[in-house]
């Protein structure tokens, strides 16, 4: 009995941490290059799944492979870093997250332009 509330215990608290998965409002204020995709302006949510950022708006989902690094310190706002209209490198507000888009590779789109 002990053995099967243990397990239940540690399922619940697995699931927890895997709903947790946080998902970060960016906003583009022009439109701006997400690997080999342009996505107009406006707000997307950004979830990380292992080794590539999600970003949604809508019907509108662009998938690229992305690293994740861990600053020092938290960033005390959410910050962009492009090059023209290339977006690089998003930093997570709130958190030490730094999202470093790889542009090698294309994209996985779905719904695009519906």
């Amino acid at each position: 009995m002990k053995i099967s509330k243990l397990a239940f215990a540690i399922t619940t608290f697995a699931i927890g941490i895997a709903s947790a998965a946080s998902a970060y409002t960016v906003t583009l204020s022009s439109a701006t290059r997400v690997g080999q995709t342009e996505l107009k302006p406006g707000d997307y949510k950004v979830t990380i799944e292992g080794d590539k950022a999600i970003f949604k708006s809508g019907k509108n989902v662009v998938e690229v492979p992305v690293t994740v690094e861990t600053g020092a310190k938290k960033y005390s706002n959410t910050m962009l870093d492009s090059t023209g209209s290339q977006l690089d490198d998003i930093m997570l507000g709130g958190t030490n997250m730094k999202i470093i888009i790889k542009s090698s590779s294309a994209p996985v789109a779905a719904g695009l332009g519906q």
